[in-house]
């Protein structure tokens, strides 16, 4: 697990440089000001493709081959309202519940002398593929046709939220926690206690190098490593402990497997999947001839341990190079020597991480109402001229 214990907290200048940062984002603006417009960043048509008024999938064909972290201009938004501009010096996080013993609130200038961890890991959209469940099993779903670009991967640091709970008293029967965000919709999404307090689900101020965007979460934000992004709650204000499991919007109606192969009550989407893709435009226009195909991989429990690719739509499959890093729970970059000929074909590839977990055929990739988790390989059409 690629996680680097830092010092006790950052050093007077990193905290002097955060602190600067924050006060770029903070000055002239309320604690929970709306923006006037829908997002903060840039969106060019060149690296991202909009989706609804709150969402941007990013261009995979656009981000640089030279590094797996994705550029935090480059990083995908996907978002339930406006983004909040929120001020760090009345920004503040509140846990309290029934499931611990000594409620605390902690200020941003706390936040960044506590101990902190950096972790590189991937965040993907729930519904990043959903254009798939149409395209290839004539099956729509709800929401906006996302192929893959719902994917990127950061540096984050930020403190264990382990480290915060434990502070505020864990009482032996705490079960559940609940970030709560400070957007206009409360946005809460619970996870079970176990896995707020795995070694690498944080309470992240920095992404990158940098203070976390305000459309990605500044203040704060909780990354949750391996869970569909729906669990990485921006713009974090509170966390609520608590012995049962609470029932929400966001896992009893949203982020639910909703489907004749699913039960009834619908269970809430936790583990991401296994995924592999082409980083080439759709359709991607190429010249006959000898030339490397690019993609990426990725897993929600480790590393990948090979890609393979298939020309014939599936049928058989052939060995392609991992390139770079490959990290556990971040990705990496693979490459295939493609023998052009001028024409129409595609490329699929498909990914298996170090643990044996692999992608589905597309005749077991179940169908569900709202188009999440789609995991089967998927053909990627090239026009050779």
């Amino acid at each position: 697990m690629r996680i680097i214990v830092a010092s006790p907290g950052p050093s007077r200048r990193q905290l002097l440089t955060l602190l600067g940062g924050a006060a770029v984002f903070a000055a002239c603006r309320s604690r929970n000001a709306p923006t006037s417009g829908a997002l903060v960043k840039a969106l060019p048509p060149e690296t991202f493709i909009p989706h609804e008024l709150y969402c941007a999938e990013t261009r995979l064909d656009s981000l640089p081959t030279d590094s797996l972290i994705t550029p935090t201009a480059s990083f995908y938004v996907r978002n339930h309202g406006p983004t909040p501009l929120i001020a760090a010096d009345t920004w503040s996080l509140r846990v309290d519940g029934e499931g611990v013993a000594r409620p605390l609130s902690l200020s941003y200038a706390q936040l960044l002398t506590m101990p902190s961890v950096r972790a590189i890991r991937y965040l993907e959209c729930a519904g990043n593929g959903r254009a798939y469940f149409d395209e290839l099993m004539h099956r729509p779903a709800e929401g906006s046709p996302w192929r893959d670009g719902g994917y990127g991967v950061a540096e984050w640091v930020g403190v264990r939220l382990a480290e915060i709970l434990h502070r505020a008293g864990l009482r032996p029967n705490a079960a559940w926690v609940t970030p709560i965000s400070l957007d206009g919709e409360g946005y809460a999404r619970p996870m079970p206690l176990a896995k707020a307090l795995a070694d690498d689900t944080l309470v992240a101020h920095t992404m990158n190098g940098a203070p976390l965007p305000p459309d990605h979460g500044f203040p704060a934000r909780i990354v949750v490593p391996g869970w569909v992004g729906a669990a990485s709650v921006k713009w974090v204000g509170a966390l609520e402990v608590t012995v049962r499991q609470p029932s929400v919007k966001m896992n009893t109606e949203e982020y639910v497997f909703l489907g004749p192969d699913y039960p009834k009550p619908p269970p809430p989407l936790t583990t991401g999947v296994v995924k592999s893709v082409v980083c080439l435009p759709w359709p991607a226009v190429l010249p006959p001839g000898r030339q490397p195909i690019p993609g990426l991989a990725w897993s929600p429990f480790g590393r990948i341990a090979r890609v393979e690719v298939s020309l014939d739509g599936g049928q058989t499959y052939r060995p392609a190079r991992l390139v770079g890093d490959n990290l556990p729970v971040a990705g990496v970059r693979w490459q295939f020597d493609l023998d052009a000929v001028p024409g129409d074909m595609t490329v699929t590839p498909r990914a298996v991480d170090e643990y044996g977990n692999g992608q589905p055929d597309l005749a077991a990739q179940k169908w569900n109402e709202k188009g999440y988790l789609f995991a089967a390989p998927v053909p990627h059409p090239l026009h050779i001229v």
